[in-house]
């Protein structure tokens, strides 16, 4: 799920903030809550019993005491709202948590790797940091990390996705180096080697190293536990969109196991999702 914040200065104020920590999935009791909710409650009936979420995120090896602390965190900055019944408790998904259930969806199961049908433009950012100023260069260079753009050095950074110059700019806002900075939208002239380009900018064996666990981890046939493997099978692929850039495919090694693995995460999640959800669902039924 990507981290969001409405639009507008006064929601911005009030609006709950997701790190970009747990956005990325996050190995912890809060990140395999925040997949839990996105998978099973938002497209329920937006609502989960606490003896449910214990009971799902046992299965997964998170203890209780873990799983109610990632509950009452979670509610503590906005995103759920406590229902009492009697001594149960029913957690309800907030405004702003839907939305960003919603965008971290649309983010997650719309990442199919590579990028298509590449126009060969670049967006091209430069900027001057002083050095004393350690909070710029830490809002530069996560928000630009984490809209896929790779760094040359020396202020430099780029990106295959013209359509990624507004958020950078925005990261540019944020940081306070509007003034310092210059945005271009350009095309490359062809002197060196792009490939060789790509290599410095990105670290595309880690990502590669990354894949291939993911596919040796989700290769086998139908689980035991249809629910664990689902929430683990989601959890494991949130990863990606926050550490693979989606280069276009004649950017890429030659053997990409990106594109295998996005063909496997689609397969799994539908083979697995009807009994998943139907477990989901008998759990908390069961209140």
């Amino acid at each position: 799920m990507a981290a969001t914040r409405p639009s507008g200065d006064s929601a911005a104020a009030e609006a709950p903030i997701l790190s970009r920590r747990h956005a990325a999935g996050a190995p912890s009791a809060r990140g395999l809550l925040f997949t839990l909710l996105g998978e099973f409650v938002l497209p329920g009936d937006g609502t989960a019993w606490t003896s449910a979420v214990l009971a799902a995120l046992g299965r997964l090896g998170v203890e209780e005491k873990a799983t109610r602390q990632a509950l009452m965190r979670t509610a503590a900055a906005g995103w759920l709202e406590a229902e009492k019944e009697g001594r149960r408790t029913r957690w309800r998904l907030t405004a702003s948590a839907r939305k960003l259930l919603t965008d971290g969806a649309e983010r997650i199961y719309s990442f199919t790797g590579p990028s298509p049908g590449w126009d060969g433009r670049w967006v091209l950012v430069f900027v001057r940091i002083p050095e004393s100023d350690r909070r710029a260069r830490h809002v530069v260079r996560s928000r630009l990390s984490w809209a896929g753009f790779g760094s040359l050095g020396a202020g430099m950074w780029i990106s295959p996705h013209p359509e990624r110059e507004a958020e950078a700019t925005q990261a540019l806002r944020q940081a306070g180096l509007a003034d310092e900075a210059h945005v271009f939208v350009a095309t490359r002239a062809g002197l060196g080697d792009a490939r060789g380009m790509v290599a410095e900018a990105w670290d595309l064996i880690a990502v590669e190293e990354q894949y291939e666990q993911f596919i040796a981890e989700f290769s086998g046939r139908s689980p035991s536990d249809v629910l664990a493997r689902q929430i683990g099978l989601v959890h494991a692929w949130r990863r990606f969109p926050a550490v693979d850039p989606a280069l276009p495919r004649e950017l890429l090694p030659a053997r990409w196991s990106g594109v295998k693995a996005a063909r496997l995460f689609a397969a799994q999640h539908e083979r697995w999702s009807a009994a998943a959800r139907h477990e989901w669902e008998r759990l908390n039924d069961q209140g």
